[in-house]
């Protein structure tokens, strides 16, 4: 009976591979090699985390990151959102926020754990655009899942956003975001704009060295 039970498991998960390997390319908004990565596993399984320590990785670190349409019915996308929940929370990272290019995929699409909410739930967020920033600033430890055994307090990060996103059931909002979620915000959305928080540290050193 067991066997049996194992043997249907596997038959319905490599059902589910080979049907979602059979979705047309036609309109993805996925290239064939990020539909390759994304589809290597399923949801359960974390990606690669690219490290600026790798020549090629830095190199698609430091890429702007493309729109995407906030298509529900799309299950590629559904499961690289999903894989990207995985990879931020999965043991061996544990970070506060991811952002697609930090996996290899450049495509607008960030993870946050939201502070300022009961639980501090972490939530998917597509095409996140950050339309004002406060005057007010506020110093800020940061440290990058794609940057090892580094650390360093920036003093640039806006105190409250307003934040323009889609989610992932395709609805679209806009919202003010305050204190230490706005600085997660803030660094996720950097990585879609091949920014990273060293090169703030970079700044704040040279201009103090100008004065």
């Amino acid at each position: 009976m067991k066997k049996l039970l194992f043997f249907t498991l596997t038959l319905l998960t490599l059902s589910a591979c080979t049907s979602l390997r059979s979705v047309s390319e036609k309109g993805s908004p996925f290239s064939a090699t990020q539909r390759e990565m994304i589809l290597s596993g399923d949801a359960n399984t974390p990606m690669r985390v690219f490290l600026i320590t790798n020549k090629q990785d830095s190199l698609l670190l430091r890429t702007h990151s493309q729109n995407v349409k906030a298509d529900p019915k799309d299950p590629v996308l559904q499961l690289f959102i999903q894989r990207l929940y995985r990879t931020v929370t999965d043991s061996q990272s544990l970070g506060v926020g991811i952002a697609a290019p930090q996996v290899g995929i450049l495509k607008n699409i960030i993870w946050v754990q939201r502070f300022d909410k009961p639980g501090f739930p972490f939530e998917a967020y597509l095409n996140p655009v950050i339309r004002q920033y406060s005057t007010k600033k506020q110093p800020c430890a940061e440290g990058c899942l794609s940057i090892p055994d580094t650390r360093g307090t920036t003093q640039i990060r806006a105190y409250a956003i307003l934040l323009e996103y889609d989610r992932p059931d395709g609805s679209h909002q806009i919202e003010m975001v305050e204190d230490f979620t706005a600085v997660i915000f803030q660094h996720e959305i950097d990585h879609l704009n091949g920014i990273l928080f060293i090169d703030h540290l970079q700044e704040e050193i040279r201009k103090a060295k100008g004065r």
